[in-house]
């Protein structure tokens, strides 16, 4: 790693629409999980790993995402505003560059959830961020572990790291967290507007320069209200075992 990573961009603006009826009157990133909501469980991770400052893009019921996170200190917290326009997942952070800086940073989804095993998976890839080599490093879990995920996986995974589509015809155990670490470059000459982060990772396959990481412990994917129960079920388990 040849910069610090103390910064993050954590995805809170999406509609939801797989989480209603919750988000029929909040956003997704204030639905609670285990009685504290998703974007604190977030915030308090990359806190525990190192982060010092969030860059949060807000657009549905933009107003209560900012009065819950009003007051915050760790990590310190800027609103970027998309209120006048969704971006996805490319065009948010786009938008948000400015307010990012200029050294690598973490890109975080406010609907990822993990337990962690040994340390934190945050400061893992903090650590193994080698600007040198990669535009992006991507945290990925293994699918059949995972609690709410029943894909066919994203991403094949080299021995050195290097990651490359799977293809619709082909299977890979690795599925995607919705957490990465990306390098200012990655963005330089993007497409304008809304569009997905996807349009940069299939970029920096063809130049060789996105890389995955193995997460350690287990990974919730709470998109959906039974994935927010499933997770919380197996919360308590873990506890209590």
């Amino acid at each position: 790693m040849t910069d610090k990573v103390t910064t993050a961009m954590v995805l809170a603006a999406g509609l939801g629409t797989r989480m209603r009826p919750l988000t029929d009157t909040m956003p997704k990133p204030l639905v609670p999980l285990c009685g504290k909501p998703l974007i604190d469980h977030v915030l308090d991770r990359l806190a525990a790993g190192g982060i010092e400052r969030a860059v949060v893009n807000v657009h549905h019921f933009a107003d209560q995402v900012e009065g819950h996170l009003k007051g915050r200190k760790k990590p310190a917290i800027t609103i970027s505003d998309e209120r006048g326009e969704l971006l996805d997942t490319g065009g948010g952070v786009v938008k948000a560059l400015p307010l990012l800086g200029k050294a690598p940073f973490v890109i975080h989804n406010s609907d990822s959830a993990w337990i962690d095993g040994i340390g934190s998976n945050i400061a893992r890839l903090a650590t193994a961020f080698d600007a040198k080599r990669m535009d992006s490093l991507l945290l990925l879990a293994l699918g059949a572990t995972s609690i709410g995920y029943d894909g066919h996986g994203d991403f094949l995974m080299s021995q050195d790291g290097a990651l490359e589509r799977r293809g619709e015809r082909r299977e890979s155990p690795f599925a995607f967290t919705g957490v990465s670490i990306a390098h200012p470059r990655l963005f330089e000459d993007a497409p304008k507007g809304r569009f997905s982060l996807n349009v940069l990772w299939d970029r920096a396959i063809a130049r060789g320069r996105l890389f995955g990481l193995r997460l350690d412990g287990v990974w919730m994917h709470v998109g959906t209200p039974q994935s927010v129960q499933d997770a919380e079920q197996w919360i308590a388990r873990a506890a209590s075992a």
